[in-house]
């Protein structure tokens, strides 16, 4: 691949574009659907996304800028132990969808609407013993708390599990063709930069029929259903094609 010239900004570029086009891989759509639909944050989704987005990164970043240094002898390693990764994934998928599954059968999942307030809000309600949060009157704490919890660490945690799994090992494989570290490493941070906008677009999509369902249990919990029952199938067949060399995931787009 020719990085030279005009070839260096159009493969830097190329990060930002793989960036947007990786987030929509089957598996992160599916696990980040899954945690929307069991957290049911519909207004607040999109730090979700950007919470799973830097998760996801930050792993790439760190391996990446490792393999700019050392190249191929990081590479070959990196590509034994993939398929692990890959399987973790599946292990992943599986174990949120029987968590929303088991959540909605035992009743503790339920979404409400509060259009008291000048801001009207969309939260989870547990009946599950645990106390129901509330939201209080705004005050420079309340805010600041507010914000701090835009960050939502599980999704951190997940998307860092899927960062070196899957179509993320095309990225990496491009790097020790990068003609400078500077060059590699920017295209590294568009990278993750183009998954965070991705995946921060795909959670509002995915909130849309959860705020239209909230007033509709019973479609509200067809839509988790619905959610925890593909997380659960597509990580089976995932982990079938890891260990058991199926292509049942084939048809997905790489």
């Amino acid at each position: 691949m020719d990085l030279t010239d005009g070839g260096l900004i159009a493969a830097i570029l190329l990060g930002l574009v793989l960036g947007l086009r990786h987030a929509t891989d089957a598996d992160h759509v599916v696990a980040v659907s899954t945690i929307v639909a069991a957290e049911g944050k519909a207004l607040r989704s999109a730090w979700i996304g950007a919470s799973w987005g830097l998760g996801h990164s930050t792993p790439l970043l760190i391996a990446g800028t490792v393999i700019l240094f050392l190249k191929d002898s990081v590479l070959s390693t990196y590509e034994q132990i993939a398929p692990y990764f890959e399987f973790g994934v599946a292990v992943m998928l599986v174990l949120l969808g029987v968590q929303v599954l088991w959540r909605l059968k035992q009743g503790q999942l339920h979404l409400h609407q509060h259009f008291e307030g000048e801001q009207p809000h969309v939260h989870v309600h547990s009946h599950d013993g645990k106390a129901e949060s509330h939201h209080t009157a705004a005050t420079p704490h309340s805010r600041m708390r507010s914000y701090a919890s835009l960050f939502r660490p599980k999704s951190y945690v997940i998307g860092m599990v899927h960062g070196l799994a899957g179509t993320a090992a095309v990225m990496l494989l491009l790097l020790p063709e990068a003609p400078t570290i500077a060059a590699g490493f920017v295209y590294l941070v568009l990278f993750g930069v183009g998954t965070i906008i991705s995946m921060m677009a795909i959670t509002l999509i995915f909130s849309i029929p959860l705020a239209f369902s909230v007033r509709f249990t019973h479609i509200n919990n067809g839509v988790a259903t619905l959610a925890g029952i593909m997380s659960v199938v597509i990580g089976g067949l995932l982990m079938s094609d890891v260990a058991a060399g199926t292509h049942y995931l084939a048809f997905l787009p790489e």
